[in-house]
């Protein structure tokens, strides 16, 4: 397991003035072009946030898997500065049919409620339901047919889970979420995982070891970073105005990591 202490770097492709806006300033002030699809299977609708990127050429494109807390507007806002770096961002509202009135993320009285929803959703359902929006992603005309997950918490657990379940990804990003825990499980991935872990997170960390043993055996790929410093969550809490230096230090040292690797799969 590798930990760094994480430095601000000159050459982030996004930038530190952006990451201060709020995320509903970055939402209202973004140049790109967002949109909502509705993604459907069978009798499933997942709608879905959409954000192209400004380029020339055809972009591969990420699917961003929300925290506990939904797809809220940090959620988009994180979806809008993956665009930012040139790719598509896709990010599915998953709590979408579980709302009110069989809404999403936004039906919900208060986050609390949302989180509670997150934790009866069907695993199988959360499967299916990312499956059938990597189909979507790797068909849109703007895109190169290439496509990773990228996960926070409870999105960093299914970004995880999801690499064990489909053959359609270049490789998945695994936000301070954990690993299934089942060697016939993790015996299914073929790409490489990415982890990236703040330090004082010893509920997630506690099983990286674990995690690295299992995944070295089975000669899979996985490779985490352990953010000194930084708490769970620092990717959304060293946005915010009063992030800790730890929390802003480890989210940009993260962003280099994250457009570094995204590189690859381009």
């Amino acid at each position: 397991m590798k930990t760094i202490y994480t430095i601000l770097f000159l050459g982030l492709s996004i930038t530190l003035v952006s990451a201060q806006m709020t995320p509903e300033e970055r939402l209202e002030k973004s140049p790109r072009h967002h949109e909502w699809k509705d993604v459907k299977y069978g009798d499933r609708v997942v709608r879905t946030f959409v954000v192209y990127p400004e380029v020339s050429e055809a972009a591969p494109a990420i699917i961003v898997i929300h925290e506990n807390r939904g797809l809220n507007d940090w959620a988009r806002g994180f979806a809008d500065q993956v665009a930012e770096a040139g790719y598509i961002a896709v990010a599915p509202d998953l709590l979408w049919g579980a709302g009110v009135e069989g809404a999403g993320t936004a039906s919900f009285e208060s986050s609390d409620d949302a989180r509670n929803a997150i934790y009866e959703l069907d695993p199988d359902q959360v499967t299916a339901d990312l499956n059938a929006v990597a189909d979507y992603a790797k068909e849109i005309a703007a895109a190169n047919g290439k496509v990773a997950v990228i996960g926070f918490c409870w999105g960093g657990s299914q970004s995880f889970r999801f690499a064990t379940n489909t053959d359609q990804i270049e490789a998945a990003f695994v936000c301070y979420g954990t690993a299934p825990k089942e060697a016939e499980d993790l015996s299914r991935i073929d790409v490489p995982v990415y982890g990236f872990y703040g330090g004082n997170d010893n509920r997630v960390n506690a099983t990286i070891p674990d995690t690295e043993a299992a995944m070295d055996k089975l000669g899979k790929v996985y490779e985490p970073v352990v953010y000194d410093g930084a708490g769970h969550g620092f990717f959304r809490a060293g946005e915010s105005a009063d992030a800790s230096e730890d929390n802003k230090e480890a989210r940009d040292a993260g962003w280099e990591r994250l457009n570094a690797l995204l590189a690859k799969i381009d």
